[in-house]
């Protein structure tokens, strides 16, 4: 999210106040080339709040894109050139997420040029305003090459006036205590699933290569796989909340995605695949 700090319309106080109201336990600042350090604000928050920044510009060939560092961020100002503020961000280990692909009219060799650590699959700012908000074929793109890319449904939300504020994207993280530590371990290792909507209540693998998840109601289930691999499950009518599904033994990656009646989605990061 973006606060007074760069192009947002409230500041960091309201901003979290804003989503610790309605029910969030974390939220990362993202602030415009404005790096966020929790460390260095000397106040109170309602939520736990992760240090960030959004880097944006072009790169030296040419290409746009909007980057999401998430952690390590000291360092890095304004005047860096897209290309030197990732790398100083890689080399203290800031998590790179690679913002709105869709939106930026990225391509897939765009994805691959900085082996980012995740891909925002959705981003409801981007689809309330231009309709581009959805990355999916970026991601899946990326998973052919690159097994280990996560993904991440966010709100990007500026506070607009005249713009209503919309909760829409978000990641729920299999965390064992609500700390940063904690929180940032189990994105680190996928253990999260992205949403702007459904909600997966338990996923897990049995026997190596069988899916089994436990769901809010939905009416489409989906497992993804490589290019021209896919399942797809929906009831003949209603909607079901257990789902299960075989993964092929020639797929390279499966990764499930659940729909709602009001079109919302949730989806889950790759599912390691043992072969049995």
């Amino acid at each position: 999210m973006h606060t007074t700090r760069s192009d947002g319309r409230l500041n960091v106080a309201e901003a979290c106040a804003y989503y610790a109201k309605r029910g969030y336990d974390f939220i990362a600042i993202t602030d415009h080339r404005v790096r966020f350090v929790r460390a260095e604000l000397n106040e109170q928050l309602p939520i736990v709040a992760l240090d960030g920044i959004e880097l944006d510009g072009s790169d030296e060939r040419g290409s746009y894109y909007h980057v999401l560092c998430i952690g390590g961020v000291d360092g890095i100002t304004k005047d860096m050139s897209l290309t030197e503020a990732i790398r100083k961000a890689k080399s203290q280990g800031s998590y790179l997420i690679w913002a709105h692909p869709s939106g930026c009219l990225n391509s897939v060799e765009d994805g691959l040029r900085y082996d980012f650590n995740g891909v925002e699959v959705y981003n409801h700012n981007t689809e309330m305003s231009m309709g581009r908000g959805h990355s999916a074929f970026h991601w899946d793109s990326i998973l052919a090459q690159k097994r280990d890319m996560v993904a991440f449904a966010a709100d990007d939300i500026h506070f607009l006036e005249g713009v209503p504020s919309q909760v829409g994207g978000w990641v729920m993280v299999n965390a064992p205590e609500l700390t940063i530590e904690a929180l940032m371990d189990s994105i680190r290792r996928g253990n999260f699933y992205s949403s702007n909507g459904p909600e997966f209540k338990s996923l897990y693998v049995e026997k190596g290569n069988r899916i089994v998840a436990e769901t809010s109601p939905v009416v489409h289930a989906r497992l993804i796989g490589p290019i021209g691999k896919w399942k797809w499950r929906a009831p003949d009518s209603g909607t079901v909340t257990q789902i299960h599904f075989r993964i092929p033994e020639e797929w390279t990656f499966a990764r499930l995605e659940i729909e709602d009646s009001s079109g919302k989605k949730a989806w889950s990061n790759a599912i390691p695949i043992n072969k049995v």
